[in-house]
């Protein structure tokens, strides 16, 4: 990656967010009610900030196009309209493109498989972006709502364990200030969600 804050965007990063926007316009993060806009946006904001090129920008905004916006049409069409790498990118970091999707610990123990032994560093940065915005909206949430916000998510709480594993799997593929920054989140994450366990519950 880059020095921070030296990439220069162009008019395609400004079709990409049109692009996003449009194929996200209904959605919302999970069981918040906050628009999946906030999502798509950080992301590539992180990717940014941590050095990424435009390409890998336009992946962070397109990277969960595919998976929840259209499978393998979606990916296509990125391939045409943005090139086949932001289209790579993008299909490394979806777990999968499959509709309904399979069974959520299965799916993941095969990403974070992935992520650490076949997918390049291009899309490990894109991934770990991803993955620090969604952290730190945890956390936020942790924070005002306490071990009720993990009846938003199909993993419920063994969403930490998925957490902890990337971290893991990031650093095995060679760790920088991004995942670093992941990591951190994750930590705060674990201690929020501590707290947050009722009296007497094992932990």
């Amino acid at each position: 990656m880059g020095g921070m804050g030296k990439t220069k965007l162009t008019e395609r990063f400004r079709a990409a967010v049109h692009y996003a926007l449009e194929a996200h316009a209904k959605q919302e993060r999970k069981g918040s009610g906050v628009p999946y806009a906030t999502h798509i946006l950080g992301t590539a904001a992180i990717a940014l900030h941590f050095g990424g090129t435009e390409e890998q920008a336009i992946a962070a905004l397109l990277h969960d196009a595919a998976e929840d916006q259209g499978g393998r049409w979606r990916l296509a069409d990125i391939r045409r309209r943005f090139g086949a790498n932001v289209a790579r990118i993008v299909e490394g970091c979806t777990d999968t493109l499959e509709d309904p999707k399979p069974p959520w610990e299965p799916r993941k123990r095969a990403y974070i498989e992935r992520i650490s032994k076949e997918e390049d560093d291009e899309v490990r940065f894109v991934s770990a972006a991803d993955k620090l915005d969604n952290a730190r909206a945890i956390v936020a949430d942790l924070r005002q709502q306490g071990a009720a916000v993990w009846r938003r998510f199909k993993g419920g709480e063994r969403s930490l364990w998925y957490y902890d594993q990337l971290v893991k799997a990031f650093r095995a593929a060679g760790t920088n200030p991004l995942v670093e920054e992941l990591a951190v989140a994750v930590r705060e994450m674990r201690r929020l969600a501590r707290r947050a366990k009722p009296p007497g519950r094992a932990p």
